[in-house]
């Protein structure tokens, strides 16, 4: 049970992270550089949140069941 709500916690940081880094690609469209546009997204929270919500994920799914 745990390993799913951990699973659906990072699911969601995830997808909260993604969106917030999709719509920061509107960037590239006004002339900036991907550097720039890499260099821009690793100071946002919302970068971080995705990473941390992709780790999550993986690591409910790579976690073994306790049950046997």
């Amino acid at each position: 049970m745990v390993r799913i709500f951990i699973m659906f916690v990072g699911f969601g940081f995830s997808v909260a992270g993604g969106i917030s880094l999709l719509a920061y690609l509107n960037l590239l469209t006004l002339g900036y550089e991907f550097s720039y546009y890499m260099r821009f997204i690793t100071t946002r929270v919302e970068f971080y949140l995705f990473i941390l919500g992709v780790i999550m994920v993986v690591g409910s799914l790579a976690i073994p069941d306790r049950r046997k």
